[in-house]
């Protein structure tokens, strides 16, 4: 399969247009903690619902299996450099976890069948992109695994997921089984911001398009951080909301800043 250069930048001025559009919308994905509003606001019947532990299994393995297929049906066609082979391991790595990992092991309530479906074909597109990019179009030196900006945007990749995953267990461990209440969540990066695993999510995504060095990866961190920076955001707000004694001090998403 050749590189089909112009797909892939028209799919990657796609992401930046999706990031900036849901930057500016006025409403949350109606799932989690804003699932009433979503509800409420809605004038038809009640919406098919998913199991979470399901929806999120659903939702996340097509960015694992998009990028598994392409490099197993050219894998006897090219030869994939070192660094092609680390760049879409790292990615992945991250679905891996969220498909296989997370989904298992959440608490959660259930999703309208819609807000699963969007998101699948999200992960479907975005996986192709990706894929397509690193395998089909992407060219890197044999040098590259030792280049400046490989070596940052990896550290920064595995810090980053490090981040998310921990915070990620700190929120699971909030709650008893069969809980469904929200409480503030506390320790690690917590103590500084109100969305821990989402910041810890961005700074993953960062360094996989430092390491890429790539307009296809960076409208992804672009899109990732306009989707999950703004949820924070609403997090942090609905924490100072709904608790009173709610650490004043915390930002919403990057420690000290904002």
């Amino acid at each position: 399969m050749q590189c089909w250069d112009n797909l892939i930048n028209t799919l990657s001025c796609v992401l930046f247009l999706v990031g900036v559009s849901h930057l500016v919308r006025l409403t949350q994905a109606p799932y989690g903690r804003y699932l009433d509003l979503g509800l409420s606001s809605s004038s038809s019947s009640m919406p098919r619902m998913v199991p979470a532990r399901l929806a999120w299994f659903l939702q996340e393995l097509p960015s694992l299996l998009v990028p598994l297929m392409m490099m197993t049906t050219t894998a006897n066609h090219t030869e994939s450099s070192l660094g092609t082979s680390l760049l879409l391991g790292t990615f992945c790595l991250h679905y891996f976890q969220r498909t296989f990992v997370y989904s298992v092991l959440m608490r959660g309530r259930p999703f309208p069948l819609h807000v699963m479906i969007e998101a699948g074909v999200f992960c479907s597109l975005n996986g192709f992109t990706q894929s397509h990019y690193l395998v089909h179009c992407a060219h890197y030196h044999p040098t590259w695994t030792s280049d400046t900006r490989f070596l940052i945007g990896s550290t920064l990749f595995l810090l980053g997921m490090a981040i998310n995953v921990h915070s990620d267990y700190l929120l699971r461990n909030l709650r008893q089984p069969g809980e469904v209440i929200y409480k503030i969540p506390k320790g690690g990066l917590f103590q500084y911001v109100s969305g821990a695993n989402y910041f810890g999510e961005i700074v993953e995504w960062l360094g996989y398009a430092i390491a890429t060095w790539s307009l296809t990866t960076f409208s992804f961190a672009f899109c990732s951080l306009c989707f999950i920076g703004r949820r924070a955001f609403h997090h942090h707000r609905y924490y100072h909301e709904k608790f009173h004694n709610y650490p004043r001090s915390r930002k919403a998403l990057i420690p000290f800043i904002f």
